[in-house]
């Protein structure tokens, strides 16, 4: 499967065309499991965006106004295709990120069923009729597409996050210039052509790779683009929010989480063992809804910690091709050397490390999966997402303490408590300062659910009947003179 069932491509999609950087310059890829290169990908830049952005342009005259039931139709054929090349998919997403190759299959099914659900949403973009003042006019609300749409996408999840940006923006009749993550494009340039090959028309999706700096630029200086949307850091968040600004595009943002993993003394320590497993260790820790602070009750902290302690240690650690690999590489050095930060500054600060907390036997980008007991506020993974196998326990006595913990952090993200306590559960779903929450549940991302975050986490949603808002204008007309 050396060229993935034909699905890497290693060009950009630019107006229906296949081509290279205009320099002809290129960016090798590597497979973090490995370190060996999978091969290149175009550097391109603003040249090559600002094409993009005009044959997006070009393409929404006639898409945005293409009968429904034509979209509806390709979209149901993409949902199909992505299906049908599941495994390719999964195996050229596990080579270029690292995740296990049951973590990969898993994000081409929640892709596919993204697009599946907007394809549905997409017929029930509802507009409006309301009661007018007087009896001669009659008030309208109607929502049509934004126009271009700007999107790029993280490398973490580099097929599933195209596809939450992709599905809705198509199903309402925008178009799409996209940017892949430079550690992870053939997942977003296998979307290129599946697109092309299901039948979308020319210049629908437009997908480059290259420079981030000179392609966000590109996007977000081109009056053209009203609409963009990210996923990524809080800090490359901040900065596109301000470029948004000269051309007031809309905007949405996927931004950086801390999230609490709060365990009150009446939660099922089986279920919260099951739940911390997947709210932490998923792709290795590098997920912006993965649990960053366990916040443990005294009278179940111990019996937590050593159970805890024992999952995360049998865990498999391993190239994400080989069966039973639960854990694969970190996606680079620099990610590796932030763990190995965090523990020391841990342990210097007086936390124990109980299991882990080494690079793996493996070399290059593995790393032990560790849990680190006795965390305080004043220990760097409290305030700065770990994104790596680290599991920080913090201790607590009291709820309100628990919920004081939880909410200090400028991120708002995602949390999670177990309690088998009813009323403490609306209590949390109040005070916990967060845009998304799983009770009694460490894996709560679904397509029918708004995701998105609250604070410094975001704005706008992906996902469930929100996502398809971000993509819409709204227009209220008002129609006199009809009698009365």
């Amino acid at each position: 499967m050396s060229n993935f069932n034909g699905l890497m491509l290693e060009a950009n999609l630019i107006g229906g065309a296949w081509t290279g950087a205009d320099s002809g310059e290129t960016i090798a890829v590597t497979n973090p499991a490995t370190g060996e290169t999978l091969g290149q990908i175009p550097a391109s830049g603003a040249d090559e965006t600002t094409r993009a952005i005009a044959a997006a342009k070009d393409a929404f005259a006639t898409w945005s106004r293409t009968d429904l039931m034509a979209r509806v139709k390709l979209l149901q054929d993409l949902h199909d295709a992505l299906l049908d090349n599941q495994e390719p998919l999964a195996q050229l997403l596990t080579a270029e990120q690292g995740k296990p190759l049951f973590e990969a299959r898993g994000e081409i099914a929640i892709g596919s069923a993204y697009v599946r659900w907007f394809a549905e949403r997409g017929r029930r973009a509802e507009g409006e009729i309301f009661p007018a003042p007087t009896a001669d006019r009659r008030l309208l609300v109607t929502h049509h597409p934004v126009g271009v749409v700007g999107a790029i996408t993280p490398w973490n999840f580099p097929s599933s996050m195209l596809a939450r940006k992709l599905a809705p923006a198509l199903a309402v009749g925008c178009t799409v210039v996209a940017k892949p993550a430079t550690q992870t494009p053939y997942s977003g340039l296998a979307w290129g052509k599946l697109c092309e090959d299901v039948g979308f028309p020319a210049g629908v999706v437009n997908i480059l790779t290259g420079s981030a700096r000179a392609i966000g630029g590109a996007i977000m200086q081109s009056p053209d683009v009203r609409k963009v949307t990210f996923t990524g850091s809080t800090e490359v968040g901040k900065t596109l929010i301000r470029q948004s600004a000269d051309t007031v595009k809309k905007v949405s943002m996927e931004l950086g989480g801390n999230a609490p993993f709060i365990v009150f003394d009446d939660a099922d320590l089986d279920a919260a063992i099951e739940g911390a497993m997947v709210a932490k260790y998923r792709n290795m820790g590098q997920t912006c809804v993965c649990t960053n602070r366990f916040i443990v009750q005294a009278g179940i902290h111990d019996a937590f910690v050593q159970r805890l302690a024992e999952a995360t240690g049998a865990l498999v650690v391993g190239d994400g091709t080989e069966a039973g690999v639960q854990q694969g590489p970190l996606i680079d050095n620099t990610a590796v050397e932030k763990v190995e930060t965090m523990i020391a500054d841990a342990v210097e600060k007086g936390g124990t490390v109980v299991t882990g907390g080494k690079r793996h036997g493996n070399g290059g980008t593995y790393f032990q999966p560790t849990v680190v007991t006795g965390a305080t506020g004043d220990m760097m993974f409290a305030t700065d997402e770990i994104f790596g196998p680290l599991s920080a326990v913090f201790k607590f006595e009291t709820e309100d303490e628990a919920l004081a913990a939880a909410n200090a952090t400028e991120y708002g993200l995602a949390a999670y408590a177990y309690t088998n306590d009813l009323a403490r559960v609306f209590r949390l779903n109040e005070g916990l300062d967060y845009g998304m929450i799983g009770i009694n549940a460490g894996l709560i991302t679904t397509v029918e659910a708004p995701f998105g975050g609250v604070k410094e986490s975001g704005i706008g949603k992906e996902g469930g009947s929100q996502g398809l808002e971000d993509y819409l204008d709204t227009k209220y007309t008002a129609i006199a003179g009809l009698g009365g």
